[in-house]
């Protein structure tokens, strides 16, 4: 499928993923460093997983001081592997995975496309929607805005892209024409 516009809305959550990520990193090295002082033996499981965890916080704290996107997908697919070793709370394993999975798709940004027949919401799950199901879409002052004929509403603050060569104006007269040929074909 070939769009026309694309446009890519800004993502408000990355902050709280990454703040999650770093209370679970530190969580397991917290309860590792405890099993190790207090374990019956020596485990170099705990002590390769706590190193290595401890690299990837202090790398992302590095990261994050010079405004770049950090991920803790691998210290927590690393905490996983060594929550199987745990003697308690093992079930963690599980939650560790999933989280480190949904991590990159959690951070994307969201993308819409359209396109002269569909309008298409790229997410984790992709909707995809005729122009006939809105009454009306704008772009605004890097506002984003998806009015749905069921009274549904979408409003979204726009990524400032340099690449976009379209201007509020042009994207709005492509929207409108588009949604004015929906309403003719009904």
């Amino acid at each position: 499928m070939i769009y026309q516009y694309i446009v890519v809305l800004k993502n408000n959550h990355n902050r709280y993923i990454d703040v999650t990520g770093f209370i679970l990193s530190i969580f397991s090295i917290i309860c590792f460093i405890n099993e190790l002082a207090t374990g019956p033996q020596f485990s170099f499981w705990f002590t390769l997983g706590t190193a290595f965890i401890l690299f990837v916080v202090a790398s992302n704290i590095l990261q994050s001081l010079k405004k770049k996107k950090v991920y803790y997908a691998r210290a927590l697919l690393i905490a996983a592997l060594v929550w199987m070793k745990m003697p308690y709370f093992q079930w963690l394993t599980v939650v560790f995975i999933v989280l480190a999975l949904l991590e990159y798709q959690a951070k994307y940004s969201l993308e819409i496309g359209f396109s002269d027949s569909q309008i298409m919401i790229n997410s984790l799950f992709p909707k995809k929607y005729q122009w006939k199901e809105f009454s009306n879409i704008m772009l605004k002052d890097d506002l984003l805005t998806l009015d749905f004929t069921n009274n549904r509403f979408l409003q979204r603050e726009v990524e400032e892209d340099e690449e976009s060569e379209a201007d509020e104006e042009e994207f709005n007269d492509y929207c409108r024409k588009q949604l004015e040929k929906a309403l003719i074909s009904e």
